[in-house]
């Protein structure tokens, strides 16, 4: 219990040092949009290094293990739109079918992020 909240607080730390032209960038801003307004992304935030501006994709696709088939949805449509390269071999876009109505919404807006 005492990890999640360090990595809450860690990922809490991350989403409110966003540089502001990062959230204007088409790649940056959609996977930071997905990583601030999903629970289980924002707890791995951690794996996202503002300042040297990159995504640790490995250390998140491993964490993603044991994730529900919905959760690892959100972080391979994140990393992919940040890059395509990133999770393209894992990412269907009619697994939408599974996501909630809330998680379904920021994926849509995530997609508007990058491609609008």
């Amino acid at each position: 219990m005492a990890k999640q909240a360090t990595q809450a607080n860690q990922a809490n730390q991350a989403t409110q040092a966003i540089p502001s032209h990062l959230l204007k960038d088409r790649y940056w801003s959609p996977l930071l949009y997905l990583f601030t307004e999903n629970p289980k992304l924002r707890q791995h935030a951690n794996h996202i290094d503002l300042e040297e501006m990159s995504v640790n994709s490995f250390a998140l696709l491993t964490a993603s293990g044991p994730w529900s088939p919905s959760e690892k949805f959100m972080l391979y449509l994140a990393l992919h739109l940040f890059n395509e390269e990133f999770a393209a071999d894992k990412l269907h876009l009619s697994d939408m079918d599974r996501l909630d109505l809330k998680n379904k919404n920021l994926a849509l807006k995530a997609l508007q992020l990058r491609f609008a």
